[in-house]
């Protein structure tokens, strides 16, 4: 039987920023607030993800931990690029929202967190890198998440919530990007793609939408009836 190679193993691996991680953390809440899920079977890069349950907010947050051990592929013409070498991904869920105490991927709601390590683990297998404004695609067919979700794609946002304090991990000349992932339907997927970022952010604003994950909410792309598509209209 072949070996297994890991992709990553000849790459600068930058292992001390879990560490601080952790400590970022620290500042912000009491760790009686946070527990973490961790890599199992890990095959390439060590992702786990902190679950944050704040007591005084009406939200919960995922926050990865690993996709910062690797220095994305920044463009020469991207404003600053030193600065968008190594981020991490957050998403705010509703406190409803529970989790099995491991995840498998396949537990209800574990849909969730495969969107942050899915997309986690994009920009160093296709040798790019993601920032605001940036988005993808779970599948090639865009498929969805999970069967339970119609989602297809994520779209990477600011936090409207916290600020650069919370966002940004500024240590040794270097900064850790935390960006917001906002989960997309296929017709906006297809609509950002098509219009671009600041198009599809004027669709949002208007709608009024929410950092918070909503998981039913109403699809700001709304799909063409039928007849719509026979007639043009």
């Amino acid at each position: 039987m072949a070996q297994y190679e890991n992709p990553f193993s000849n790459q600068e691996h930058y292992h001390e920023h879990t560490e601080w991680i952790a400590e970022h953390l620290d500042d912000f809440f009491d760790e009686s607030l946070v527990s973490v899920f961790h890599e199992i079977g890990i095959l390439d890069i060590h992702l786990d993800v902190y679950f944050i349950k704040p007591e005084n907010a009406s939200f919960n947050i995922l926050l990865t931990s690993g996709m910062s051990t690797l220095k994305m592929k920044v463009s020469e013409h991207a404003e600053n690029s030193s600065k968008l070498e190594f981020a991490e991904l957050m998403m705010l869920i509703p406190k409803s929202i529970n989790f099995e105490d491991v995840y498998s991927g396949e537990n209800k709601n574990d849909w969730i967190i495969t969107i942050l390590k899915r997309t986690a683990r994009f920009p160093h297998y296709y040798n790019t890198w993601l920032e605001i404004g940036h988005s993808i695609q779970a599948e090639e067919n865009l498929s969805t998440y999970g069967d339970d979700t119609e989602f297809v794609g994520a779209l990477i946002l600011p936090s409207v919530t916290f600020d650069e304090k919370f966002t940004q991990i500024n240590k040794d000349g270097r900064r850790i990007n935390i960006y917001n992932v906002f989960p997309l339907y296929k017709e906006e997927l297809e609509f950002k793609i098509e219009n671009g970022y600041n198009k599809f952010l004027d669709l949002l604003i208007e709608a009024n939408g929410k950092e918070m994950l909503e998981l039913n909410r109403k699809n700001l792309i709304p799909k063409k009836s039928f007849w719509n598509k026979i007639f043009g209209n």
